[in-house]
């Protein structure tokens, strides 16, 4: 019989059960292709607020969706650091003035007369570890404390608030201002597209961007910075009494920050600035210091603040909240290994003593999970704690064995807690110990994925930041605005920058819009946008002099850099002398010349030079001494690195002091010597031309200092049309 005829060979045909599960699925990614998910495809219902109980309640771990983007979020890079990849330590202690009893059991807090063993770490936040220290960014400010009661980490930073105000959004702004991923640019900084386009979408982050922008982003140095524990904590005292509490850093040295064009330039000349910096001073004995302030909130009265504390997007003004200074924080040991101290070093804001509690600022809360969960990948596993760096100098115990890297040998039997089969050693929870005590606060239901309309006020504190600032701060952080935004390819993306800086100041976001080829600032245009309020808080002050950094208590000229340029014939006697005077107010003095090796003084004295003008450029140091001598003017005259040295100088705001002959360096800027020089302040500030005769008596040297003290010189005439 023939066989009967197959049909054509065609797809095959899947069951009913699968053909509809495959259905739905294709309706649904039909439906939903620009809908946010989980990894398991779960829709996310809001990607702007954890779970928390209440408005302003603890963030909760049970939202699952929070703890799978940050968790996915810290493994992204073995074994740097995600953020604060690039930073600097050192060892030192920390001493109490005063007993702070009456606010907090914390005994690190106590007594006067205990110092607490500190390690300190520095950093960047953005670029990597091959990054350079002197980009525009917000700095790390990390200290643990070994006290008896156990390890406490305050993780701060260098500006006191943050651009978010929900840790949920942490990975997507370090994911904005890290280099765009499809080529890995830009490296450790911020003028790009997908950074200002976040920014421009967070309304919240605009508080943080005016500091940004500031010369607090440029640090001269790690040791003249502030540093800031950022978050609300609680201080509770003996009796479960809370407090409020925020943590300041205050330099001895002052607030100072570098130049951007001068940041720049250090970056290339020597990218590890901030480092060496740090290393020098330790080791030649100029220990770096800082205090430590409290600001203080009774519990209960934080409402009437006019601003919710729990926002890490805000500040409590220190004209409405005086900073209490408390105790000091000196540094005085540089790491003995790079690596096995700094790079291994594990910070976590979770590591608390008694006395000392969180709050519910949400950002704080999704840190107390990330942290932990960070080292589990960075340092390989559970037992990071028991690294030389991370130890306790109190005793530990507890049940927790075996994992990677474990170092420590348990002894006996049992490994659980209670039990009747130990041999003594065994650990139990003292009933009558006190322990460390979380604040019973209450909590108000129910539990919700939402924001405090308490956290809408998006502008306020940016216009008192910018308030406060002094006339060439408001320039600077102008200039910073223009030069970021106009590396922004997508013209929306200024433009919507410019409108939400119309809410902090008109005048500010017309300044910024003239030169990058777009609209016109429009006040309304960053009103109503949806998933966002916009509302102002009645602010209790309108300007706060602590936020600016001009005109602020300079720390002196200890450690300060100055430049001596020399050349064959220069006069000895007046160098000598101001050298003197500045070596013992413990500035540092380099001689500067063409070549190493020597120069010879007029009277045929030989001076060894420290750098050439190649290898050490102003923008290496703070200030600028030109000795007399003809000869030695001449030489110096006619050569054009150092006219350029000086001019840099000049235009960086510098202190510049010239001596007899050495005024004619200064011809590129308008001064002469005159018939009878005399030491005098020109027109232009802080630079000074001295009679040699005149140094001897130690005038000279003192106008000079002063002068350095003011750390820089923003007022000066004609600054921007200096040709370098």
């Amino acid at each position: 019989m023939p066989r009967p005829k197959r049909k054509a060979a065609g797809p095959t045909r899947p069951a009913d059960g699968a053909r509809d599960k495959q259905t739905q699925l294709d309706a649904f990614t039909a439906g939903s292709a620009n809908v946010l998910t989980t990894n398991q495809g779960l829709q996310i219902p809001d990607n702007h607020n954890s779970l928390k109980g209440g408005v302003r309640g603890p963030t909760l771990l049970e939202d699952f969706i929070l703890r799978e983007k940050i968790t996915h979020f810290d493994h992204e890079r073995i074994p740097e650091r995600v953020v604060h990849a690039r930073g600097s330590g050192a060892h030192g202690y920390f001493k109490p003035y005063k007993s702070m009893v009456q606010y907090t059991s914390a005994a690190f807090l106590q007594d006067p007369a205990i110092e607490t063993p500190v390690f300190v770490r520095f950093s960047t936040v953005a670029g990597s570890r091959g990054s350079a220290d002197t980009v525009r960014d917000v700095r790390g400010f990390a200290v643990k404390f070994y006290t008896a009661e156990g390890n406490y980490d305050l993780v701060g930073n260098n500006i006191p608030v943050f651009f978010i105000q929900d840790a949920i959004k942490f990975p997507d702004l370090i994911h904005a201002v890290k280099p765009e991923p499809h080529h890995e640019m830009p490296q450790a900084a911020s003028a790009h597209d997908t950074f200002w386009d976040f920014a421009s979408l967070m309304p919240e982050s605009t508080h943080m961007l005016m500091w940004t922008m500031s010369d607090r982003a440029l640090p001269r140095s790690f040791r003249m910075m502030e540093g800031f524990g950022v978050h609300a904590f609680r201080f509770i005292n003996a009796r479960g009494d809370s407090h409020f509490v925020k943590f300041h850093w205050k330099p001895k040295l002052g607030v100072h920050g570098l130049a951007w064009d001068e940041a720049q330039k250090i970056a290339g000349k020597d990218p590890d600035f901030h480092r060496r910096d740090l290393w020098e001073a330790i080791e030649s004995g100029h220990f770096p210091e800082w205090e430590l302030g409290v600001q203080i909130v009774d519990d209960g009265q934080e409402s009437e603040l006019g601003f919710d504390i729990l926002d890490a997007t805000k500040l409590i003004p220190e004209e409405q909240v005086p900073v209490q200074i408390i105790g000091k924080l000196v540094l005085n040991r540089n790491p003995d290994n790079f690596f096995a101290e700094t790079e291994q070093v594990a910070f976590h804001p979770g590591h608390l003593v008694p006395g000392i509690d969180f709050s519910n600022d949400p950002l704080l809360q999704g840190r107390l999970f990330s942290y932990t969960d960070t080292q589990l990948s960075r340092l390989g596993g559970a037992n990071f704690h028991e690294l030389p760096i991370n130890r306790a100098v109190c005793p530990m115990h507890n049940f927790q064995r075996d994992g990677m890297h474990r170092q420590a040998i348990s002894k006996g039997r049992v490994a659980y807690e209670p039990n009747t089969l130990g041999n003594g050693a065994e650990y139990r929870v003292d009933g009558a110990a006190q322990g460390f005590q979380s604040y019973p606060e209450q909590l108000e239901p129910p539990k919700i994925r939402r924001r405090s309309p308490s956290f809408d006020d998006h502008f306020s504190q940016a216009t008192l930041f910018w308030n406060s600032q002094s006339v060439a701060e408001k320039d600077h952080i102008v200039a910073a605005f223009r030069f970021e935004l106009s590396k922004v390819d997508v013209p929306e993306i200024r433009q919507r920058i410019v409108d939400n800086l119309a809410h902090v100041d008109l005048k500010l976001a017309g300044r910024v819009a003239v030169t990058l080829g777009i609209a016109a600032p429009d006040p309304k245009a960053a009103a109503g946008r949806l998933g966002f309020r916009d509302y102002r808080i009645t602010s209790k002050v309108d300007e706060d002099p602590t936020l600016r950094m001009v005109g602020r208590p300079g720390g002196g000229v200890k450690t300060r850099k100055v430049a001596i340029l020399v050349a064959n014939g220069v006069e000895s006697a007046p160098l000598r002398r101001i050298q003197q005077d500045l070596t013992e107010a413990g500035a540092l003095c380099k001689l500067v010349a063409q070549h190493l090796g020597t120069v010879s003084t007029a009277s045929g004295r030989q001076l060894a030079v420290d750098h050439t003008f190649a290898n050490m450029p102003s923008v290496m140091f703070d200030a600028v001494l030109i000795p007399g001598g003809a000869s030695s003017a001449a030489a110096l005259s006619g050569l054009g690195e150092a006219v350029h040295f000086v001019l840099e100088a000049y235009k960086h705001g510098k202190t510049i002091c010239a001596v007899n002959d050495g005024v004619q360096l200064l011809g590129t800027l308008g001064f002469s010597q005159g018939k009878n020089p005399e030491l005098v302040t020109v027109p232009t500030v802080g630079v000074l031309i001295a009679d040699g005769r005149k140094v001897l008596d130690g005038q000279v040297s003192q106008d000079f200092m002063a002068a350095i003290a003011l750390h820089r010189h923003w007022d000066r005439l004609n600054i921007d049309a200096i040709p370098a």
